[in-house]
């Protein structure tokens, strides 16, 4: 039973956030009666919502259980006034992320009102070889991920995309030598980001980043910011009594 809910809610996607019974159905192999007596079990629970177009969406008791995650709801928590303040002081969008095996999920975002639009949001994954908080991510992972990441292909979203592996492994290394990851152009073309780790005492447990436009970005100026700000968060983390990580 659990398999077949965990089915249910697995067919749910940022491109598909409403479906049928006969479209969870086919996504997920499950027999129809099956599906309506398990989706009926989640409405009830509040998993799913059921709205009057007869389509389900995933309701709000998922996101205040997973609120809960203690990996990130502690990060959050002491991320979230440091990233506040590099947003007052730049105006541009502001990320935070965490590792989840082979990819990032983003925990925490603030979004310049006008700012170079992002295709990230919270609770949302990506992947590590594109973006500058996943450079980071990936450059502190360790040596057994970066090689499953290296040897799978690697998606190219934009002609500046790197997808050589030869030439990411050159990049994580000077990720490691600097201390900061620049993502020029890799994600869309009109995008740059600067991010930098945030450390605890067992290694790198996030990166945080910002995302400017390109015809505006000064790498050379904005990663001072960026590691000033993982830095006061590697600190309140590891000043924290909280299990944050």
């Amino acid at each position: 039973m659990t398999s077949k809910v965990l089915a249910l809610l697995d067919a749910f996607s940022p491109a598909t956030p409403a479906l049928t019974l006969s479209e969870l159905a086919r996504r997920t192999g499950m027999p129809l009666p099956t599906v309506y007596r398990r989706a009926a079990e989640l409405v009830a629970w509040g998993a799913l919502e059921r709205g009057d177009d007869g389509r389900y969406r995933i309701g709000l008791r998922l996101w205040e259980v997973g609120s809960l995650a203690p990996r990130g709801l502690g990060l959050r928590e002491l991320a979230l006034p440091v990233m506040e303040d590099l947003y007052e002081v730049t105006h541009e969008n502001v990320q935070l992320a965490v590792r989840q095996d082979l990819e990032l999920v983003f925990i925490e975002r603030i979004a310049g009102r006008h700012a170079v639009p992002v295709l990230t949001r919270v609770g949302g994954r990506f992947a590590l070889h594109a973006t500058g908080v996943g450079l980071v991510l990936l450059a502190h992972a360790p040596a057994e991920v970066q090689e499953q990441v290296l040897a799978a292909p690697l998606e190219r979203y934009t002609e500046l995309t790197i997808t050589d592996p030869k030439r990411l492994r050159r990049c994580l290394a000077e990720v490691r030598r600097v201390g900061y990851a620049v993502s020029d152009r890799q994600v869309t073309m009109d995008a740059l980001s600067v991010a930098a780790p945030i450390r605890v005492p067992e290694g790198v447990a996030a990166a945080i980043s910002l995302v400017v436009a390109h015809d505006r970005a000064d790498p050379v100026a904005l990663a001072p910011l960026v590691q000033a700000a993982g830095r006061v968060v590697s600190r309140a983390l590891n000043n924290s009594t909280r299990p944050p990580v």
